[in-house]
């Protein structure tokens, strides 16, 4: 075999070591100039470079041990800033080595085809590198400016042990957002455990008190009692007097909860206001949800304006269906409604995971801006996000206000009280208290009616043979009589 000429045999060689220096910084960067540059600035390249990686499987080592610790991280403003930065001196480091990497190969020695050659992979590696770390550095600004959405502070202290957060929610026209509240629930959260009570209120709910001390209460000393006023109207009835609330900036919220704490003789820690609409692109980002349908969902509203059926069996619900599951009244009533809400919120605080919401945490973060509206600090979305980790493992119970243990047109407060407290005393693990909580005249059976939007009338019914009855309604097993299970179980995953 024929030798190549020595000044050939050189050029290939000079090419060759171009390569292999560029090779060297895409894997270990500063090791180019170690070799063969200035070694001060490959000493402090490969040391920052080390000190990144011993970070990175520490925070990974970590991570798989505690799975919270990266959602925690993930939402933390600060951590997402210094992330943020640290990527874009990376990225400008990296860069910089790189075409170092390339003088030292002393390009102009090189033939012209070897020239370009060099040029054109040390042009792809760093514009690849540095692309994609400046990419990160972009996701983690994305992350910050969606946590300061939330307000300033850290999580303040719980009530008796628990944190009541009040989730609201609404439809996503702009002439309607905060104006009609179309589902509201209390989540009462163990601080410890993340044992959740959920407490369902019905929208067409008259004649309940407010807060002692509120506005509200002033204006209605006797209750909410003016003509064809329900509890879903508060805020619409805020949005007509709003001089009586000049200091605050959501009058219509703080009215509904001082309605809310009024009724169930809790403190609202905070409050969640859910965009429906927006609520669609969340379980899109999550991935759908696993939901059992028992009977055919209607899909597009009532009557003539209803456009499919979500079929009965075990699905995979995408947002669209899943919203509509939630939604739907057609062939079925508000307390139904209730009960099928119950079991969304259910799947989705079992099924999501943490490596779910740490991969689509970016467009969760979209959906989120764009369905929420909240009062809770961005300093407790770390707690909060524990908490959540916890209350995956844990059942979820719910207690509803609605017939028949409870006549939504002129509630027995004390007895809405008592029910409450049951519940939550069952969920921590007293049931000795739970039971002395519950009256023998509550466990007889309790005439009870409503009359309210949609759903007018009364009948009598004992307090929860759903727990029996395989009678299926509206999709949610029981029924307007009976009771819904869902709306009144120590485990609503079962329930459903």
């Amino acid at each position: 075999m024929p030798q190549l000429p020595v000044d050939e045999r050189a050029a290939r060689v000079r090419f060759r070591r171009a390569l292999t220096l560029m090779a060297f910084t895409l894997v270990v960067p500063g090791s180019a100039q170690l070799i063969a540059g200035n070694r001060a600035i490959g000493r402090l390249a490969l040391r920052i470079w080390l000190f990144s990686l011993a970070t990175l499987l520490a925070v990974a080592a970590w991570s798989w041990h505690d799975k919270g610790f990266a959602l925690s991280l993930a939402f933390s403003p600060t951590a997402m800033l210094v992330i943020r930065l640290y990527l874009i001196a990376g990225a400008l480091g990296w860069a910089a080595l790189f075409v170092d990497a390339w003088r030292i190969g002393q390009p102009l020695s090189l033939r012209m085809p070897h020239r370009r050659a060099v040029v054109g992979v040390n042009g792809v590696l760093c514009f690849s590198v540095a692309g994609t770390m400046l990419f990160g550095a972009h996701l983690a600004a994305a992350q910050r400016e969606w946590l300061t959405m939330f307000a300033d502070g850290d999580l303040g202290a719980a009530h008796n042990g628990r944190y009541n957060i009040l989730l609201i929610g609404g439809d996503s026209g702009n002439d309607r957002w905060g104006l009609r509240t179309d589902s509201m629930t209390v989540a009462s959260v163990d601080a410890t455990t993340g044992r959740t009570v959920m407490i369902g209120l019905p929208r067409n709910m008259q004649n309940f008190p407010f807060r002692k001390g509120s506005v509200m209460a002033e204006q209605f000393p006797k209750g909410f009692d003016c003509d064809g006023c329900y509890l879903n109207g508060v805020s619409t009835w805020v949005g007509d007097h709003t001089q009586l609330f000049q200091d605050s900036k959501n009058p219509g919220i703080d009215a509904t909860v001082s309605a809310i704490e009024g009724i169930t003789d809790l403190d609202i820690n905070y409050w969640v206001m859910v965009n429906m609409r927006g609520f669609e692109r969340l379980v899109n980002a999550f991935g759908g949800v696993t939901l059992n349908v028992r009977q055919r969902i209607p899909v597009g509203g009532l009557g003539k304006d209803v456009t499919g059926y979500i079929e009965p069996g075990k699905r995979k619900l995408n947002g669209h269906d899943a919203l509509w599951y939630a939604r739907a009244r057609e062939g079925s009533d508000d307390y139904s409604r209730m009960a099928r809400q119950k079991c969304v919120f259910s799947a989705l605080v079992s099924q999501v995971s943490p490596a779910q919401a740490l991969t689509n945490f970016q467009e969760i973060a979209k959906a989120s801006s764009a369905m929420i509206q909240t009062n809770i600090p961005g300093g407790a979305l770390g707690d909060f996000v524990q908490l959540a980790l916890r209350a995956r493992t844990q059942k979820i119970s719910s207690v509803s206000l609605v017939p028949p243990r409870i006549n939504t047109a002129d509630p027995d407060i004390d007895l809405v009280q008592k029910m409450i407290r049951n519940a939550v005393d069952r969920a921590e693990g007293d049931r000795k208290a739970a039971k002395k909580a519950t009256t023998p005249a509550e466990d007889a059976a309790t005439p009870s009616g409503d009359a309210g939007e949609g759903d007018q009338g009364g009948d009598q019914a004992t307090e929860q043979p759903a727990q029996q009855s395989g009678t299926v309604t509206g999709g949610s097993l029981g029924s307007r009589n009976e009771g819904y299970q869902a709306n009144e179980t120590d485990d609503v995953a079962a329930a459903c």
